[in-house]
């Protein structure tokens, strides 16, 4: 019986553990197999190339109340075809079959959407919706732009480069803020922070 129990939790924790990763980042791929996910400390940031859509976070990023959260993208090329990435809040059992958290996400032709995790479920708040806050990408598949998470107000907004792009009622912010990139891209990312209130 234990020897199950113990089998049951390796399964578990099996798609958080990534070699490689940064000193205290941990990762999770959609599909459970983070092997070909490369996110390595890059000059003042980190560089991402997602074999897999993941997300990425930090224990010492979770909150309790109110917060503001920012990170610069820099998506280097393009992909095959339109992929998102952005940020995540209020994350819980991230390692565990019942993870939970709200996430925005922007791509490089101006589109952003904002969905929920609820388990193996991810149903739409805003599909993906057109907006000129974000800095579409250029030729040759550039495209830089700030995100944010500000829950400091009585709803949580996104924001793309200082524009309020969506706000969401939220009454319980609690739990992990963290990264999200989805498969094919390949992006620097700067000036992660998560300052809590």
């Amino acid at each position: 019986m234990l020897g199950r129990s113990l089998t049951g939790l390796l399964l578990v924790a099996s798609p958080v553990f990534a070699q490689g990763l940064p000193a205290g980042w941990s990762a999770r791929a959609d599909r459970g197999d983070v092997s070909a996910v490369k996110f390595a400390a890059m000059g003042p940031g980190f560089h991402i190339s997602p074999g897999d859509a993941a997300i990425l976070y930090r224990d010492a990023d979770k909150v309790d109340g109110k917060f503001h959260a920012v990170v610069t993208f820099t998506q280097t090329k393009a992909p095959q075809h339109p992929e998102g990435y952005g940020v995540f809040f209020a994350g819980s059992d991230l390692a565990g079959a019942g993870q939970k958290y709200t996430y925005v996400l922007i791509r490089g032709d101006g589109m952003y959407l904002v969905k929920k995790r609820d388990g193996t479920t991810t149903p739409s708040v805003v599909a993906w919706t057109a907006t000129d806050a974000i800095q579409k990408a250029d030729s040759a598949g550039k495209a830089t732009n700030k995100v944010e998470i500000d829950a400091t107000g009585p709803k949580v907004a996104f924001k793309v480069n200082g524009k309020t792009v969506y706000e969401v009622d939220a009454a319980d912010k609690a739990g992990l803020v963290g990264l999200r990139v989805n498969h094919g891209l390949d992006v620097h990312i700067a000036g992660f922070a998560v300052h809590k209130m």
